[in-house]
């Protein structure tokens, strides 16, 4: 339990840092780079950023469902719940509104599909952090605990 534990809080607090990267850093600095070397720069973000992002996603869908199936003595179950309910509106999002823009801006760029792309990965960027709120106080509870009952 503590290695699953530790994946997933791992796996949340990096995937909320890297979100605050890309959404405060990242994707403004997309309207600077050019239309003429856009679409290799885009191209070149989207297979490196999948690098990154893929496994630590893949982690966190399958060790928040874990936890909300069977979570650890000490822990509210609901925030399990809650938690798996935002990894798929992460996911949802990922697929239905954030990939569909990089999709556009591939062929070069596009002022409404970067815009759309901006607003709408805030519903990620949102949700991450609200996960990585709940994994704190996941934490917080745990270390409450006394040491016999930890899991």
């Amino acid at each position: 339990m503590k290695a699953l534990l530790l994946a997933h809080i791992a796996a949340t607090l990096l995937m909320t840092g890297v979100i605050l990267f890309v959404q405060l850093v990242h994707y403004p600095l997309f309207n600077r780079v050019g239309t003429s070397a856009f679409a290799a720069y885009e191209a070149a973000h989207t297979s490196a950023i999948t690098c990154l992002v893929m496994p630590l996603m893949l982690v966190e869908l399958f060790t928040a469902l874990l936890l909300a199936v069977q979570p650890p003595h000490g822990v509210s179950p609901l925030i399990f719940w809650i938690g798996f309910g935002l990894v798929l509106v992460i996911w949802c999002s990922t697929a239905f509104l954030q990939v569909p823009q990089h999709g556009r801006l591939s062929t070069g760029f596009d002022e409404a599909a970067y815009r759309a792309l901006v607003m709408t990965n805030w519903v990620r960027t949102v949700a991450w952090c609200l996960r990585a709120g709940l994994m704190l106080v996941v934490l917080a509870q745990l270390l409450a605990l006394p040491a016999s009952n930890t899991p």
